[in-house]
This record gives C-alpha cells, structure tokens and sequence, in this order.
C-alpha cells in the first residue's frame, strides 16, 4: 500500500504541477496542453522526469515544452506531535 499525502509530506515530497504543451499528432503545428500533477521531490523530481520520459517513448503528440511549479507544503521541522486537550465551556 503507497503512502499517505501526509506521510510524503513529511519525507519532503512538494505538490509538482506541470504544463506540458506538445503538438497535435495529425496537426503538427497545433499545440495542445496537458497538465500532470504528482507528489514529488525537489530538486530531482523523479516521478516528473520519468513521465517527461514515458511521454517522449509512449505518446504520438511530440513535446513542445514543459513549464512546471514545485511548492513544499509542509516540511518535517513544522510537524510534531501534540498530547493533551483542552476543553472550553
């Protein structure tokens, strides 16, 4: 079973967002987009360049460029672990 959003988080995975814009199999000066979206980790990104790769070798559409975001949401310094409760009345 994979990991949980949170646990990647906690690891140092970031939200990648990417843009890809590629052309049109049958009309090649068409561009099209297409948006990809994973857990991923900076300044590497694995997973977006093993896609980038399984689209150059698996998809018609050739690649035009690839425009993509990176942002951390939480990092290992900012969890810990709370006991305790407070009740209000």
């Amino acid at each position: 079973m994979g990991a949980t959003e949170t646990e990647l988080m906690l690891k140092g995975y970031g939200l990648t967002t990417a843009e890809f814009f590629y052309h049109m199999p049958d009309h090649i000066h068409v561009l099209n987009t297409f948006v990809w979206q994973d857990y991923d980790l900076a300044p590497d990104h694995p997973k977006l360049f093993g896609f980038i790769e399984f689209w150059q070798r698996e998809i018609d559409g050739p690649l035009h460029s690839v425009r993509f975001t990176h942002r951390k949401m939480i990092s290992p310094g900012e969890w810990r672990n709370v006991v305790g409760e407070f009740r209000l009345h």
